[in-house]
Protein backbone atom coordinates (compact mmCIF):
# COMPACT_ATOMS: atom_id res chain seq x y z
CA UNK A 1 0.00 0.00 0.00
CA UNK A 2 1.31 3.47 -0.88
CA UNK A 3 1.42 6.43 1.53
CA UNK A 4 -1.25 9.03 0.74
CA UNK A 5 -1.41 10.42 4.29
CA UNK A 6 1.98 12.15 4.19
CA UNK A 7 1.50 13.45 0.66
CA UNK A 8 -1.69 15.50 0.92
CA UNK A 9 -2.92 18.44 2.93
CA UNK A 10 -6.62 18.72 3.83
CA UNK A 11 -8.15 22.09 4.69
CA UNK A 12 -11.72 22.72 5.82
CA UNK A 13 -13.25 25.55 3.79
CA UNK A 14 -16.66 25.32 5.46
CA UNK A 15 -17.21 23.34 8.65
CA UNK A 16 -20.46 21.37 8.77
CA UNK A 17 -23.28 23.90 8.93
CA UNK A 18 -26.90 24.01 7.77
CA UNK A 19 -26.80 26.35 4.80
CA UNK A 20 -29.89 28.46 4.16
CA UNK A 21 -28.24 31.54 2.64
CA UNK A 22 -25.57 32.19 0.03
CA UNK A 23 -22.03 31.34 1.16
CA UNK A 24 -18.84 32.60 -0.53
CA UNK A 25 -15.37 31.30 0.28
CA UNK A 26 -12.68 33.59 -1.09
CA UNK A 27 -8.89 33.50 -1.44
CA UNK A 28 -8.51 29.72 -1.37
CA UNK A 29 -4.74 29.58 -1.73
CA UNK A 30 -3.29 26.69 -3.73
CA UNK A 31 0.36 27.65 -3.26
CA UNK A 32 2.67 24.76 -2.55
CA UNK A 33 0.64 22.14 -4.40
CA UNK A 34 0.33 20.91 -7.95
CA UNK A 35 -3.12 19.32 -7.68
CA UNK A 36 -6.33 20.13 -5.83
CA UNK A 37 -9.66 18.42 -5.17
CA UNK A 38 -12.75 20.19 -3.83
CA UNK A 39 -15.00 17.98 -1.70
CA UNK A 40 -18.59 19.11 -1.08
CA UNK A 41 -20.43 16.90 1.42
CA UNK A 42 -24.17 17.64 1.23
CA UNK A 43 -26.56 16.36 3.86
CA UNK A 44 -30.33 15.96 3.65
CA UNK A 45 -32.42 19.07 2.96
CA UNK A 46 -34.44 20.02 6.01
CA UNK A 47 -36.02 23.14 4.56
CA UNK A 48 -39.47 21.59 4.47
CA UNK A 49 -40.27 22.96 1.02
CA UNK A 50 -38.33 20.41 -1.01
CA UNK A 51 -35.59 20.86 -3.54
CA UNK A 52 -36.66 21.90 -7.02
CA UNK A 53 -35.89 24.54 -9.65
CA UNK A 54 -37.16 27.27 -7.28
CA UNK A 55 -35.46 25.96 -4.12
CA UNK A 56 -31.85 25.10 -4.82
CA UNK A 57 -28.17 25.84 -4.30
CA UNK A 58 -25.80 26.49 -7.20
CA UNK A 59 -22.04 26.23 -6.69
CA UNK A 60 -19.82 28.36 -8.90
CA UNK A 61 -16.04 28.36 -8.97
CA UNK A 62 -13.72 31.16 -10.07
CA UNK A 63 -9.92 31.28 -10.23
CA UNK A 64 -7.26 33.97 -10.14
CA UNK A 65 -3.52 34.47 -10.44
CA UNK A 66 -3.45 37.37 -7.97
CA UNK A 67 -6.38 36.85 -5.57
CA UNK A 68 -7.99 40.05 -6.83
CA UNK A 69 -9.19 39.52 -10.39
CA UNK A 70 -11.27 36.33 -10.65
CA UNK A 71 -12.69 34.63 -13.75
CA UNK A 72 -15.11 31.71 -13.99
CA UNK A 73 -13.56 28.27 -14.46
CA UNK A 74 -14.21 26.45 -17.72
CA UNK A 75 -14.46 22.76 -18.67
CA UNK A 76 -10.70 22.62 -19.38
CA UNK A 77 -9.98 23.71 -15.78
CA UNK A 78 -11.92 20.94 -14.06
CA UNK A 79 -12.18 17.18 -13.66
CA UNK A 80 -15.42 15.47 -12.66
CA UNK A 81 -17.71 18.05 -14.20
CA UNK A 82 -18.54 19.05 -17.76
CA UNK A 83 -20.66 21.62 -19.54
CA UNK A 84 -19.63 24.38 -17.15
CA UNK A 85 -21.60 27.57 -17.74
CA UNK A 86 -20.47 30.76 -15.99
CA UNK A 87 -18.34 28.71 -13.58
CA UNK A 88 -21.21 26.51 -12.36
CA UNK A 89 -19.75 23.20 -11.17
CA UNK A 90 -22.76 21.85 -9.23
CA UNK A 91 -26.49 22.50 -8.89
CA UNK A 92 -28.49 20.75 -6.18
CA UNK A 93 -32.14 21.14 -7.07
CA UNK A 94 -33.69 17.71 -6.49
CA UNK A 95 -34.14 15.34 -3.58
CA UNK A 96 -32.02 12.75 -5.37
CA UNK A 97 -29.08 15.20 -5.31
CA UNK A 98 -28.78 15.92 -1.57
CA UNK A 99 -27.26 13.43 0.92
CA UNK A 100 -24.27 12.99 -1.42
CA UNK A 101 -20.53 13.64 -1.43
CA UNK A 102 -19.34 15.46 -4.56
CA UNK A 103 -15.72 15.97 -5.54
CA UNK A 104 -14.13 17.95 -8.34
CA UNK A 105 -10.52 18.19 -9.47
CA UNK A 106 -9.10 21.60 -10.26
CA UNK A 107 -6.41 21.62 -12.97
CA UNK A 108 -6.64 25.26 -14.08
CA UNK A 109 -3.20 26.27 -12.88
CA UNK A 110 -4.13 29.49 -11.07
CA UNK A 111 -3.06 30.15 -7.47
CA UNK A 112 -6.40 31.24 -5.95
CA UNK A 113 -9.96 29.91 -6.03
CA UNK A 114 -13.28 31.41 -5.00
CA UNK A 115 -16.25 29.11 -4.36
CA UNK A 116 -19.77 30.46 -4.00
CA UNK A 117 -22.90 28.53 -3.07
CA UNK A 118 -25.84 30.67 -4.18
CA UNK A 119 -29.16 29.80 -2.54
CA UNK A 120 -32.44 30.42 -4.33
CA UNK A 121 -35.72 29.94 -2.47
CA UNK A 122 -35.89 27.99 0.78
CA UNK A 123 -33.36 25.29 1.62
CA UNK A 124 -31.62 24.08 4.75
CA UNK A 125 -28.94 21.58 3.82
CA UNK A 126 -26.01 20.76 6.07
CA UNK A 127 -22.77 21.11 4.12
CA UNK A 128 -19.10 20.75 4.77
CA UNK A 129 -16.57 21.73 2.14
CA UNK A 130 -12.93 20.66 2.13
CA UNK A 131 -9.93 21.19 -0.09
CA UNK A 132 -7.44 18.38 -0.62
CA UNK A 133 -4.06 19.61 -1.86
CA UNK A 134 -1.86 17.01 -3.52
CA UNK A 135 1.47 16.71 -5.30
CA UNK A 136 2.95 18.97 -2.65
CA UNK A 137 6.14 20.79 -3.41
CA UNK A 138 7.32 20.42 0.20
CA UNK A 139 6.32 16.84 1.01
CA UNK A 140 5.94 14.92 3.13
CA UNK A 141 3.41 16.82 5.22
CA UNK A 142 3.89 16.23 8.93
Amino acid sequence: MKDLHNNIEVTSLLHAIAVATTQTITDIDLSGCNSAELVIDAGVDGGGVGLDSSNKIVFTLKHSDDGTTYAAVEDKDMLGVSDITSGTILTIDGTDEDDTVYHFGYIGGKRYLELAGTVTGTISIPFSISLVKGHLQDSPVI
